[in-house]
Protein backbone atom coordinates (compact mmCIF):
# COMPACT_ATOMS: atom_id res chain seq x y z
CA UNK A 1 0.00 0.00 0.00
CA UNK A 2 1.46 3.79 -0.70
CA UNK A 3 -0.13 6.91 0.41
CA UNK A 4 -2.40 8.73 -1.50
CA UNK A 5 -1.47 12.28 -0.80
CA UNK A 6 0.10 14.67 2.11
CA UNK A 7 -3.32 16.14 3.68
CA UNK A 8 -1.64 18.70 5.76
CA UNK A 9 0.94 19.97 7.83
CA UNK A 10 0.34 21.39 11.07
CA UNK A 11 1.58 23.81 13.26
CA UNK A 12 1.11 25.17 16.55
CA UNK A 13 0.55 28.64 17.39
CA UNK A 14 0.27 31.02 20.23
CA UNK A 15 -1.66 33.65 18.55
CA UNK A 16 -4.35 31.61 15.91
CA UNK A 17 -5.98 35.15 14.50
CA UNK A 18 -2.26 36.70 13.58
CA UNK A 19 -1.24 32.97 11.96
CA UNK A 20 -4.25 33.01 9.76
CA UNK A 21 -3.85 36.51 9.02
CA UNK A 22 -0.09 35.93 8.47
CA UNK A 23 -0.97 32.85 5.91
CA UNK A 24 -3.99 35.40 4.27
CA UNK A 25 -1.24 37.83 3.22
CA UNK A 26 0.58 34.97 1.54
CA UNK A 27 -2.18 34.37 -0.39
CA UNK A 28 -3.97 31.08 1.40
CA UNK A 29 -7.55 30.92 1.94
CA UNK A 30 -9.11 30.24 5.22
CA UNK A 31 -11.33 26.86 4.68
CA UNK A 32 -13.20 26.98 8.08
CA UNK A 33 -12.52 27.01 12.05
CA UNK A 34 -13.22 24.37 14.12
CA UNK A 35 -12.73 23.60 18.09
CA UNK A 36 -11.12 19.96 18.52
CA UNK A 37 -11.96 18.06 21.77
CA UNK A 38 -12.70 14.81 23.30
CA UNK A 39 -11.45 11.64 23.85
CA UNK A 40 -10.72 10.88 20.24
CA UNK A 41 -8.65 14.09 20.17
CA UNK A 42 -6.71 12.66 23.81
CA UNK A 43 -6.08 9.55 21.93
CA UNK A 44 -5.01 10.43 18.79
CA UNK A 45 -2.60 13.22 20.29
CA UNK A 46 -1.64 11.60 23.23
CA UNK A 47 -2.46 14.15 25.64
CA UNK A 48 -5.30 14.49 28.10
CA UNK A 49 -7.89 17.16 28.18
CA UNK A 50 -7.22 18.46 24.80
CA UNK A 51 -9.40 21.46 24.02
CA UNK A 52 -7.52 23.14 20.68
CA UNK A 53 -8.97 25.68 18.22
CA UNK A 54 -7.69 25.36 14.52
CA UNK A 55 -7.77 26.98 11.53
CA UNK A 56 -7.29 25.27 8.55
CA UNK A 57 -5.51 26.76 5.34
CA UNK A 58 -5.98 25.88 1.61
CA UNK A 59 -3.32 27.15 -1.01
CA UNK A 60 -4.91 28.45 -4.20
CA UNK A 61 -4.52 25.28 -6.21
CA UNK A 62 -6.47 23.44 -3.48
CA UNK A 63 -3.56 20.44 -3.28
CA UNK A 64 -1.99 21.68 -0.17
CA UNK A 65 -3.31 22.73 3.68
CA UNK A 66 -1.85 23.64 6.77
CA UNK A 67 -3.66 23.07 9.88
CA UNK A 68 -3.04 25.56 12.47
CA UNK A 69 -3.53 24.58 15.92
CA UNK A 70 -3.98 27.12 18.95
CA UNK A 71 -3.96 24.57 22.48
CA UNK A 72 -6.39 25.71 25.51
CA UNK A 73 -5.53 22.86 27.21
CA UNK A 74 -2.83 21.37 27.83
CA UNK A 75 -1.17 24.40 26.99
CA UNK A 76 1.20 25.04 24.43
CA UNK A 77 4.80 23.76 25.76
CA UNK A 78 7.86 25.61 23.97
CA UNK A 79 11.33 23.86 23.72
CA UNK A 80 13.55 26.32 23.20
CA UNK A 81 14.52 29.43 21.53
CA UNK A 82 11.74 30.73 18.81
CA UNK A 83 14.27 31.83 15.81
CA UNK A 84 16.31 28.32 15.88
CA UNK A 85 18.97 28.26 13.13
CA UNK A 86 17.54 26.21 10.04
CA UNK A 87 20.82 23.55 10.24
CA UNK A 88 18.34 22.63 13.41
CA UNK A 89 17.06 19.02 13.53
CA UNK A 90 13.49 18.33 13.34
CA UNK A 91 11.08 19.69 11.04
CA UNK A 92 10.49 23.72 11.02
CA UNK A 93 10.06 25.12 7.52
CA UNK A 94 7.31 24.96 5.04
CA UNK A 95 8.26 25.68 1.29
CA UNK A 96 5.76 28.10 -1.22
CA UNK A 97 6.13 28.82 -4.69
CA UNK A 98 5.29 32.61 -5.49
CA UNK A 99 4.46 34.93 -8.42
CA UNK A 100 7.03 37.94 -7.10
CA UNK A 101 9.10 37.12 -4.32
CA UNK A 102 9.71 40.43 -3.87
CA UNK A 103 6.02 41.83 -3.06
CA UNK A 104 5.56 38.58 -1.13
CA UNK A 105 8.27 39.61 1.32
CA UNK A 106 6.84 43.27 1.80
CA UNK A 107 3.13 42.03 2.43
CA UNK A 108 4.28 39.70 4.99
CA UNK A 109 6.35 42.73 6.69
CA UNK A 110 3.48 43.95 8.20
CA UNK A 111 2.20 40.70 9.98
CA UNK A 112 5.61 40.50 11.61
CA UNK A 113 8.05 38.45 8.72
CA UNK A 114 11.59 39.00 8.95
CA UNK A 115 14.09 37.72 6.11
CA UNK A 116 16.43 34.81 7.81
CA UNK A 117 19.41 36.19 5.79
CA UNK A 118 18.68 37.21 1.45
CA UNK A 119 17.25 36.66 -1.51
CA UNK A 120 19.34 34.47 -3.43
CA UNK A 121 19.69 33.50 -6.92
CA UNK A 122 19.61 29.97 -7.62
CA UNK A 123 21.69 29.97 -11.24
CA UNK A 124 18.61 31.07 -13.11
CA UNK A 125 15.94 28.57 -12.08
CA UNK A 126 14.62 30.77 -8.81
CA UNK A 127 15.06 33.36 -6.54
CA UNK A 128 14.32 31.60 -3.11
CA UNK A 129 14.40 33.22 0.77
CA UNK A 130 13.10 32.12 4.10
CA UNK A 131 11.51 34.49 6.06
CA UNK A 132 10.61 34.05 10.05
CA UNK A 133 7.22 34.20 10.85
CA UNK A 134 5.96 35.82 14.03
CA UNK A 135 5.66 32.32 15.85
CA UNK A 136 9.44 31.60 15.19
CA UNK A 137 9.08 28.83 12.07
CA UNK A 138 10.93 29.16 9.01
CA UNK A 139 8.90 29.96 5.55
CA UNK A 140 10.53 29.27 2.59
CA UNK A 141 9.43 31.40 -0.93
CA UNK A 142 10.76 30.48 -4.24
CA UNK A 143 10.13 32.40 -7.23
CA UNK A 144 10.22 30.41 -10.56
CA UNK A 145 12.71 33.36 -12.90
CA UNK A 146 11.41 32.61 -16.77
Amino acid sequence: MTIQRMDNVGIVVDDLDAAVAFFSELGMELEGKAQVEGPWADLTVGLDGVRCDIAMMRTPDGHSRLELAKYQTPAAVSVGQRDQPHNTLGMHRVMFAVDDIEDTVARLRPHGAELVGGVARFEDSYLLCYVRSPEGFIVGLAEQLD
